[in-house]
């Protein structure tokens, strides 16, 4: 195939023999650092194929300097709120992303962080690593048990699923607010209650966000949803910051209105809001939720996949318009 496909990113090299294999000649970002917005305008111009990282913004000025004949955007990764969905449908380009190669490996990260918050792992960590004197005791570094307490998942897709199924292995009880109700077979192996969004922040104990990132979830949690919780409740987000109001969780963790919080996804990624920094019942992490060797490669080869039906006029894999 003689198609031009740009890839914009360094992605594992998986993708890239998947792109050969099949007769495509892919041009490829192989730096570790991303490219910066002029470079990203000048590369993609002439590319029938796209295969965009989450650190690209791919809007309405990306597809106008790609040019006409851009035929797809094919992202790596689950969520695509990096892509104006709209702006590429408008000229027939095809959207794909990654779903299902890194569900067991971002759930991981969740329930990690559920552990490591609710027992301050993180916090005792530091106190070793700064080389403070310390000491057994009854009453050192008490943390707070799960067992028996409830997790509730905001947004009951993939990654959620697999969070709660790791919490009921732990003692957990599950509960969910989703936009529809899961499989009966499921919901009964996890012994699921569906709740309204209000229900399930006034009653869950450890609060886990998987919903995507869009207009309608944009700030889903901030002030009056950390004023609704139990002020011995831990939130976890593994999904995207901007779900998140960071200034205003900082404000409800500095008032004692929730317990702590576990953080792989920040609103001004990769910037930080500084007054998590400062916070001791805060775990931050720089966004590993798929960050295995084997998820990501997975994740690469996905995408290729994706573009080498679209080269070859076929339905692509995992659609997104």
């Amino acid at each position: 195939m003689s198609l031009k496909v740009v890839v914009t990113g360094k992605i594992p090299t998986a993708g890239l023999e998947t792109l050969l294999a099949a007769g495509l000649a892919p041009i490829a970002w192989d730096k570790d650092q991303p490219m910066t917005r002029a470079e990203l305008l000048v590369a993609v111009k002439g590319a029938e194929i796209l295969i965009t990282l989450l650190t690209e913004k791919v809007d309405a000025e990306l597809l106008d300097a790609a040019g006409s004949q851009l035929r797809a955007v094919c992202n790596v990764a689950v969520g695509y709120n990096n892509i104006d969905v709209a702006a590429c449908s408008t000229r027939n380009v095809r959207v794909t992303n990654t779903p299902g190669v890194l569900t067991d490996a971002t759930a991981d990260i969740a329930f990690g962080l559920i552990l490591m918050v609710t027992r301050r792992l993180g916090e005792g960590e530091r106190v070793i690593r700064s080389n403070d004197p310390w000491q057994w005791g009854m009453h050192y570094m008490l943390g707070s048990g799960i067992q028996n307490r409830q997790l509730g998942v905001i947004g009951m897709g993939a990654i959620g699923i697999a969070t709660a199924r790791r919490a009921k292995v732990f003692g957990m009880k599950v509960a969910y607010y989703s936009r529809s109700k899961i499989d009966d077979k499921i919901a009964t192996e996890l012994g699921a209650k569906q709740m309204s969004f209000e229900e399930l922040l006034a009653t869950s104990d450890v609060v886990s966000v998987h919903c995507p990132s869009n207009d309608s979830t944009h700030h889903l949690i901030g002030a009056e949803q950390f004023r609704l919780m139990k002020k011995s409740a831990f939130l976890i987000n593994t999904a995207r910051g901007p779900i998140v109001n960071e200034q205003e969780l900082v404000d409800a963790l500095k008032a004692g209105e929730i317990a702590g919080a576990g953080l792989d996804v920040f609103e001004f990624e990769p910037k930080v809001n500084s007054g998590l920094l400062n916070l001791e019942n805060v775990v931050l992490i720089p966004h590993l939720g798929s960050a295995t060797a084997e998820t990501r490669a997975a994740m690469a080869t996905l995408a290729a996949n994706n573009a080498v039906a679209i080269a070859s006029s076929q339905a692509p894999l995992t659609p997104v318009n």
